[in-house]
C-alpha cells in the first residue's frame, strides 16, 4: 500500500521516518525497493544533478517535471515536492497555483515549504485547500544570501525560542510533518518533544523522529558532502571504473566484441 501523510504523521514518537531525495525514476525505484518511507524531490537538484552554485535558479517548471518522473517511479513511497524559490509566499494565488500544479501535474502526495513567519497562514489556507504541507525551520538554503552561508542556525536563545514557536505555529497551521535543518541537537530533541507533528532532522541530532539525506551524499555520488551527511556507498567510484572501463574497451578495440552485433546473411549480396 502507498505511504500516506497520515502514515508519516503517526510514525511520530513511534518508528523512525526514513526519507531520501530523489530527482528522477530510476533513483526513485531503488529507493522505494529499499522501503525508504518518503522521497524528497528536493531543490537541492539545483546542486545535485543541475549544476548549479545554489538551489535558487530551481524553477517550478523543473520541480514539476523532475517530481512527476519521481512519480512515475515510485509505487509506495510518500513523494514529497519542495517547493522552489520564489514559487510560494510571494501571492497566495501564485503560491496557491504553484503547490497545486505539483499535485494536479506531478502526481506528489505533498509539497515542502522553507518556513518562517510569513508562511503560517500560507500553510494553514494550502492545508484548507487538500494540499498537505511539511513544513521546513532551521538552515533554510533559500534564504543563503541573507544567511551569509550554510551555517548553523538556532545556537543562541532567541534564535532558537524563534525556531520553537515557528514550529507550533505552523503545527498549528496544519503541516503534517517538520524538517529541522543544521540545528543543534538539544534544539531539535525540544521541539520534537514539544510538538504532536513528526520532526525530520538532517544535521539536527538523533533525538528526532526521522532523517533526511540528499542521496547523492549517501550514495557516494558527490564530490562534496556536508560535515553532518556520511557515505554509505561508492557510487561515484563505481562510475569512474566503468567509464574509464568502456573508454579503454573502445580504443584497444575490445568492445564492441562479436556478441554485441548481429551479421544478416541476406545483406551479402549487398557488396
Amino acid at each position: 500500500m502507498p505511504t500516506t501523510v497520515r502514515d508519516v504523521r503517526a510514525k511520530a514518537g513511534e518508528d523512525p521516518i526514513t526519507m531520501l531525495t530523489a530527482y528522477d525514476a530510476p533513483t526513485a525505484s531503488v529507493i522505494d525497493d529499499a522501503g525508504i518511507d518518503a522521497i524528497l524531490v528536493g531543490d537541492s537538484m539545483g546542486n545535485a544533478v543541475l549544476g548549479h552554485d545554489s538551489t535558487l535558479p530551481v524553477t517550478v517548471d523543473e520541480m514539476a517535471s523532475r517530481t512527476a518522473a519521481v512519480a512515475r517511479g515510485t509505487e509506495k513511497a510518500l513523494v514529497i515536492a519542495d517547493m522552489p524559490f520564489l514559487s510560494v509566499g510571494t501571492s497566495r494565488e501564485a503560491s496557491v497555483e504553484n503547490a497545486g500544479r505539483m499535485l494536479k501535474e506531478a502526481d506528489a502526495d505533498a509539497v515542502k515549504i522553507e518556513s518562517g513567519p510569513h508562511t503560517v497562514e500560507l500553510t494553514e489556507h494550502l492545508v484548507r485547500l487538500g494540499i498537505p504541507v511539511m513544513a521546513h525551520l532551521g538552515l533554510t538554503p533559500q534564504r543563503v544570501n541573507e544567511l551569509g552561508g550554510y551555517t548553523r542556525q538556532g545556537t543562541d536563545e532567541e534564535s532558537a525560542k524563534e525556531i520553537i514557536d515557528l514550529a507550533h505555529a505552523h503545527e498549528d497551521a496544519g503541516a503534517f510533518s517538520l524538517v529541522l535543518e543544521h540545528v543543534p541537537s538539544n534544539l531539535a530533541a525540544r521541539v520534537t518533544e514539544e510538538l504532536s507533528i513528526p520532526t525530520i532532522g538532517i544535521g539536527a541530532g538523533p533525538e528526532v523522529d526521522g532523517q533526511v539525506l540528499v542521496y547523492n551524499d549517501v550514495v557516494g555520488l558527490s564530490e562534496r558532502a556536508p560535515p553532518f551527511a556520511e557515505q554509505f556507498g561508492d557510487v561515484r567510484g563505481e562510475i569512474e571504473r566503468a567509464v574509464a572501463g568502456y573508454r579503454d574497451a573502445v580504443e584497444s578495440g575490445e568492445y564492441p566484441a562479436e556478441e554485441h552485433s548481429h551479421h544478416a546473411e541476406e545483406l551479402e549480396d549487398l557488396y
